[in-house]
């Protein structure tokens, strides 16, 4: 590929879930670590931006593109050794769990369905249906950019919370590859999610073989269009857009007062225990907030899912300043009736709410 040529350069709108993005500068596949080792290493050399490219699912970048190298992580591939497996940052994340699944391996279930690659999932502590890979994960092999070395990073070191760790929100690292302990025996991780329970006929805390498990969070994401499929453009998104907010204590009641009024004081509000406060539903408030499935934004061409009102989608033919407006429609008509800000889940890439 000649980077000159702009008829070369690929728009990452090829490359993301949400089929938005303009074109990057300069597109350089990293097959194996050591190739994105060395790809990071002379776009750092060459004073180029970088942009670390998975599978796409958690990007959201600007019309204009990415004035940088794109660099897709393409390395793949897990070795078991005893209850700890240890995959590739390029390998996809759910073709990954469902390899566990099928070799017996449990721990790793309730996370089904989420799209990208292994490499993103510590970046953001990605978690669905009670539980997060803060839970598994034991290392990850890391290549550390201003070191210029390649290290080992164990669990405790980063700063695991609810959707971020140290690694979130800065580009000092590149995670190689990911280790995970396992339960060799084949049985889910403790269900915790009462909707995931109800699912499986069991008591919270109860375990399940994990496949069992696995079919269940697959069948309720489906419902929800949280599982990639090109026909459905509910599932032309990011996911879920927006972060559960966590409300300080301090503020809990002041902010449950206000939403009690807002709705009705016989309204049970959804909360959950979190630390430092108590967490929010973020698709109760949308919806209150009277944003309902199928929300338009600009044009049509954008809106939200008419499976889950979380999920901002791409309906065909939508711009990522449509996606934007949205987005901005949603978070400020939140903020305007309860008080209560929203913040988005995805990596922004050029471009701000």
């Amino acid at each position: 590929m000649n980077p000159a040529d702009p008829a070369a350069q690929p728009r990452l709108a090829e490359y993301t879930t949400l089929r938005l993005g303009g074109p990057a500068r300069r597109f350089v596949r990293a097959g194996t670590s050591e190739d994105l080792v060395a790809a990071v290493r002379a776009a750092d050399e060459a004073g180029e931006p970088v942009l670390l490219l998975g599978g796409g699912s958690n990007l959201v970048v600007a019309d204009e593109g990415f004035a940088g190298t794109l660099i897709q992580v393409a390395n793949t591939g897990w070795t078991r050794d005893g209850d700890v497996v240890e995959v590739a940052a390029g390998q996809g994340w759910d073709e990954f769990v469902a390899d566990l699944v099928e070799a017996g391996l449990g721990g790793l279930e309730c996370l089904s369905g989420i799209p990208g690659s292994v490499g993103a999932t510590p970046i953001q502590n990605v978690g669905a249906y009670g539980c997060e890979v803060a839970e598994s994960l034991v290392s990850l092999e890391l290549y550390d950019r201003s070191a210029r070395e390649v290290r080992t990073v164990k669990a405790d070191e980063l700063g695991f919370a609810y959707r971020t760790s140290v690694l979130k929100g800065t580009d000092a690292g590149v995670v190689l590859s990911v280790r995970f302990r396992v339960d060799p025996g084949g049985e889910s991780a403790p269900v915790r999610y009462a909707e995931l329970a109800r699912t499986l006929g069991v008591e919270i805390g109860a375990r399940v073989p994990a496949a069992t498990a696995r079919d269940a969070v697959l069948g309720l994401r489906r419902g929800k269009g949280m599982v990639l499929d090109p026909a459905d453009h509910d599932t032309w998104s990011a996911g879920s857009f927006f972060t559960n907010p966590i409300v300080p204590s301090r503020h809990v009641d002041a902010v449950l007062a206000r939403i009690g009024e807002a709705v009705g004081a016989d309204v049970a509000i959804p909360q959950y225990p979190a630390e430092g406060g108590a967490k929010l539903s973020a698709a109760w408030l949308i919806e209150r907030a009277g944003f309902a499935k199928g929300h338009l934004g600009p044009g049509g061409r954008v809106s939200l899912s008419t499976k889950h009102t979380l999920a901002l989608t791409n309906r065909g033919g939508a711009s990522t300043a449509d996606l934007l407006a949205l987005a901005r429609e949603v978070r400020d008509g939140v903020e305007a009736r309860f008080g209560v800000t929203l913040h988005p889940e995805p990596l922004l890439i050029g471009c701000t709410l």
